[in-house]
């Protein structure tokens, strides 16, 4: 029984240090799943994958330009619709062909937050920039979508309420005959659930999200969702816990035998 006791106590000091990685690597991976700073700090100059909440930049927040909606980053266009006269299937016989053109794009350079689900508002929590210069964004929401015919002689165009909102300078080559213009406006709001790609980088100290040498910063608007237990954490509970009853198991049987 002495020895059953002895071989107990020697397997839990081979588990004691295994126990000690499994426990910081789950402590790193919460920190991470969390999205805190410190977290991403060891992975600069790495491409991540960040599942959180928006929140927003160091400006706060600020009102789209359009719809005039409260959110911490926004985007819009304008798009021409217009009549052309073309030969589709190259007969020779023209047919008049609907058309459309970008001719104005915006998208707000600022930078908002990430924090991880559930800490947006605490008090205690430092989010991560998002520089979106420039990010693909996918399923975020459209604030605006609105159809303006074109202006006619002698009749107040209805587009002037928007045109003057606009961001930038209208261009393009107005070809064919216009039918109308379509704004439309896009939106992340403060609490949006998202999914953020890109790398990470040390700015004054703090780590931000910005685009990889080659690509852009991907934002994805994300469905909230149930975040299973991390397996380190099982691990660690698991080792840990046969750590701990080999050492009691250990003890008692060897006081018995003594």
């Amino acid at each position: 029984m002495l020895e059953f006791g002895i071989a107990l106590l020697i397997g839990a000091a081979v588990l004691a240090p295994l126990t000690v990685i499994l426990v910081r690597r789950w402590l790193s991976q919460r920190a991470f799943a969390a999205i805190r700073p410190t977290a991403l700090t060891r992975l600069v100059g790495q491409q991540v994958t960040l599942t959180g909440t928006a929140v927003a930049g160091p400006a706060g927040e600020t009102e789209s330009r359009l719809a005039r909606v409260d959110c911490v980053w926004q985007g819009h266009d304008v798009l021409r619709h217009y009549w052309q006269w073309a030969d589709p299937d190259g007969s020779g016989e023209r047919v008049r062909v609907r058309r459309c053109d970008s001719i104005a794009e915006y998208s707000s350079p600022e930078p908002f937050g990430i924090v991880g689900a559930g800490r947006a508002g605490r008090r205690e929590t430092t989010p991560v920039l998002v520089m979106p210069q420039d990010a693909d964004l996918n399923g975020v929401h459209m604030c605006l979508q609105r159809v303006v015919g074109r202006p006619q002689q002698g009749v107040p165009a209805p587009a002037d309420d928007l045109l003057g909102r606009v961001k930038g300078r209208i261009s393009g080559v107005f070809r064919g005959e216009t039918i109308e213009f379509e704004y439309r406006e896009w939106v992340l709001r403060s609490g949006d659930p998202i999914v953020v790609h890109g790398r990470v980088e040390l700015r004054d100290g703090r780590p931000v999200i910005v685009a990889p040498p080659e690509g852009r910063v991907r934002i994805e608007h994300d469905a909230p969702r149930d975040v299973a237990p991390a397996p380190a954490a099982a691990n660690a509970l698991l080792v840990g816990g046969g750590a701990i009853a080999s050492v009691g198991a250990g003890l008692m049987l060897t006081l018995i035998a003594g």
